[in-house]
C-alpha cells in the first residue's frame, strides 16, 4: 500500500468514526434549538426563510397539517427522487427526523 492511500484511508476512516460518534451521541440526547436551526437555514434554503415556499413547496403546519407524520418523516430522511428534496438520513437520526416532521406539522412547536 502506497503512503498516500494509507494516509487518506485513514482520514476516511476518522471521518467515519467522527461521523458514528456523532450520530450515537445525537441519538441519546435531541437539541431541539439546532433541529429549529437546521429547519430555518438549511430548509428554508428550499423552501424559503418564512418557510412558505421557494424552490421547495410550502412546509408551514396549514400546509403539512394533513399529511401522515411517518410519510413526513420519510421524505425528511429519504428524499423524494428526481426532485430537489434531498435524503437527509446520512445527516439526521430517525429520531431527529420525527422531531422536525412533528415541528413542521405543530403550530404551538413554533
Amino acid at each position: 500500500m502506497q503512503a498516500g492511500t494509507a494516509l487518506g484511508t485513514g482520514k476516511a476512516l476518522l471521518t467515519i468514526a467522527a461521523f458514528l460518534a456523532t450520530t450515537a451521541f445525537a441519538a441519546e440526547t435531541l437539541d431541539p434549538d439546532a433541529l429549529r436551526r437546521l429547519v430555518q437555514q438549511d430548509c428554508g434554503s428550499c423552501h424559503g426563510l418564512t418557510l412558505k415556499g421557494g424552490l421547495g413547496p410550502d412546509i408551514r403546519p396549514e400546509a403539512l397539517g394533513h399529511f401522515d407524520r411517518e410519510v413526513l418523516t420519510g421524505v425528511i430522511l429519504d428524499g423524494i427522487p428526481d426532485t430537489a428534496m434531498p435524503p437527509w438520513r446520512p445527516l439526521l437520526t430517525e429520531e431527529e427526523a420525527e422531531w422536525i416532521a412533528r415541528y413542521l406539522q405543530d403550530p404551538e412547536a413554533r
